[in-house]
């Protein structure tokens, strides 16, 4: 189990959300979109992460994101770590685009680096084991963080503290129902402690 191929959202309007992650990331294969009207509330226990090379980018991609009908959550901004900014689709997927850059190096690209799915995790240690236990090596655990290593993925995989990634997305933690989500790797199908369904690819 080293590899997620792609992320299924499920959308009530799916021609309307492909369209936004065409217009506002494009993405293509990456995420996929299917139709679901399952009940959920609240932040569904998920970020996706695009990380990228620099600042500009981060603000090119989050102002196509707004201008093809995203939700800003937390503007574009400095901080300790780079420059970042969350933003929530209409479908209510939340997009965090992120560089660890201080200062652009070029124009502003549409070149995604990484696309990383951080799953909140109500208990970080159980689901850190759940998934060592299928097979994926850890490449960074401090506190309630877990990134793990997977050098070949397409998608990158994270697990994080519900109230902490709740807080990172600018957010409240609570919620409930369906996730709205899964996950496509050859690894599949099952679902983790926390709920989120993995489906063969």
């Amino acid at each position: 189990m080293t590899s997620i191929d792609s992320v299924t959202l499920e959308v009530p309007d799916p021609a309307a959300a492909a369209d936004f992650y065409d217009a506002a990331f494009g993405l293509g294969e990456l995420v996929r979109v299917r139709a679901a009207n399952a009940a959920t509330n609240g932040f569904r226990g998920y970020t996706l992460s695009l990380v990228v090379s620099q600042p500009s980018t981060v603000s090119s991609l989050i102002d196509s994101a707004v201008a093809a009908g995203a939700t800003t959550l937390r503007p574009v901004q400095k901080s300790l770590w780079g420059y970042g900014g969350v933003v929530q689709a209409p479908d209510g997927a939340i997009w965090k685009v992120a560089t660890s850059a201080k200062k652009d190096t070029g124009p502003a690209t549409r070149e995604i680096e990484k696309l990383v799915l951080l799953v909140a995790a109500a208990d970080v240690t159980a689901s850190k084991k759940f998934y060592v236990d299928r097979g994926l090596t850890v490449g960074k655990s401090f506190g309630k963080y877990v990134e793990f290593n997977m050098p070949s993925s397409p998608v990158q995989l994270g697990l994080y503290a519900r109230r902490a990634l709740a807080k990172d997305a600018g957010v409240t933690p609570d919620g409930g129902g369906s996730h709205r989500i899964a996950i496509g790797s050859p690894a599949g199908p099952f679902t983790d402690p926390d709920g989120f369904a993995w489906e063969a690819a």
